[in-house]
Order: C-alpha cells, then structure tokens, then sequence
C-alpha cells in the first residue's frame, strides 16, 4: 500500500465528490460536496484526496484554529474511505499519514477530532491510533477526541 495525499483541484473535484459511504455510515459524516463548500468558504480548512498507488480512496479535512487562545486547536474534523475501500486497512495507514503531516505542517502538541457515540467502528480504529475521549462534546453533539503529540 502506498498511501498519499493530493490537494483538491478541478481536475478531481468532481471524483472526490463521488466518494461514497455505506447507507448506514451517511449520517456520520456532511457530504464529501458540502465539506468542500465549506472549506472554500473557510481558508483554514485543508480538504485532500487520499490516494492509494493511482486510486482514489477517501477524502480528509483538517484546519488549525487560532480559538481558544491561548493555543488554538488543530481539527482532524473529515475523514472517510470509500466503501469500495473499506476493512482493508486504508483507514489506519490514512490516520497514521494524516498525523505526520499535520505534526510536520504545524508542530502541534494535540490533533482534535470528533465522533458520533454510534460510529462504534471509527471509534475502535481513532483508539487503536492513540486518541482518546477527553470527556466533552462539540456543537453538534459529538464526543471530542484528542492526540497528544
């Protein structure tokens, strides 16, 4: 496996928006098309296609924050693997190269993320990376996630 990263262009705007969930994963995560939207909206946000060899795989969304102070927040906010692409392992190796960038991008002491209670399987895999409940929840109503660098 290789897995790597490409910034969204028009060129694959389009592909990226394609990527799909299984039915029961839809709620967990905004439409690939409307995390772009908001992320041409909001410069923070770095949206990505995740690619394994010349295959698109997933798409990521991650932004630092200058709030709260006197830090600010790095957010691994978007993650998802096509269904195609599913209980292969891509999730994990994606997370981990996510981290590395985002630690060399921005020398940052924790990355932030949050979760559904019911994405059980999500849940499992942040785990087995390293993150751990912090014991509050964001706006949406989804429990927070932290990883200490």
């Amino acid at each position: 496996m290789n897995i790597y990263f490409e910034t969204i262009t028009p060129k694959n705007r389009q592909f990226v928006e394609n990527l799909c969930l299984f039915p029961e994963q839809v709620n967990f995560i905004e439409s690939v098309a409307d995390c772009l939207k908001e992320a041409d909206e909001v410069p923070q946000w770095k949206p990505l296609a995740i690619y394994n060899e010349c295959n698109l795989i997933g798409f990521a969304m991650y932004g630092y924050f200058n709030e709260p102070l006197p830090y600010g927040e790095l957010w691994l906010d978007r993650l998802l693997i096509d269904k195609k692409y599913q209980k292969k392992g891509y999730g994990k190796m994606a997370i981990s190269a996510l981290i590395q960038k985002i630690i060399k991008e921005y020398n940052c002491k924790k990355i932030y993320l949050s979760v559904y209670d019911v994405n059980k399987i999500a849940i499992h895999i942040y785990q087995k990376m390293g993150f751990y409940f912090n014991g509050k929840y964001d706006t949406k109503g989804e429990k927070i996630m932290v990883y200490d660098v």
